[in-house]
């Protein structure tokens, strides 16, 4: 059996990534805690797997950017964590099954980033590694996600 056919114990592991066309957003997983919290995490890809990939300036202020301004759109999310391959980020929420709501969530959070005049605890004191940002690429990873708004249900 090779390594594509045996069932891995992540979940991504088991998504062929030659067959997804991204952008897309995804429920990547589903975890429900001892006292029946339910913890969604989604797979929100910008980049197609293999031909593209985000800047890691861009990836850490977009993270820096999407983690701070998505609670102000949603007390339900957890976790905002961008994937090591460079193509994207998994959002986590709480007790929150509402996929419409996620994507709309994500559509005002990335418009804040647009509006955004600054990466937020962009500085030596909040950040461990404050030299590598980039305000720009944020936003243009921000914009070209955003202008295919229409496609992000469709995975495949």
């Amino acid at each position: 059996m090779s390594t594509t056919e045996k069932k891995m114990n992540v979940g991504s592991f088991n998504l062929d990534h030659t067959k997804v066309k991204a952008p897309f957003v995804r429920l990547a997983g589903v975890k429900e805690g001892v006292n029946g919290d339910v913890v969604r995490k989604y797979d929100i890809r910008f980049c197609q797997p293999n031909k593209e990939h985000l800047e890691m300036p861009a990836i850490h202020s977009l993270e820096h950017m999407m983690a701070e301004f998505s609670r102000n759109h949603s007390d339900r999310i957890v976790d905002i964590s961008p994937m090591g391959c460079q193509t994207g980020y998994y959002m986590a929420f709480i007790n929150h099954d509402d996929y419409e709501d996620v994507l709309a969530i994500l559509e005002k959070t990335l418009n804040d980033v647009l509006a955004a005049n600054e990466v937020p605890a962009c500085n030596e004191i909040q950040c461990g590694w404050a030299a590598s940002h980039s305000l720009e690429g944020a936003k243009k990873a921000a914009k070209e996600m955003l202008e295919k708004r229409a496609e992000w249900a469709t995975v495949f």
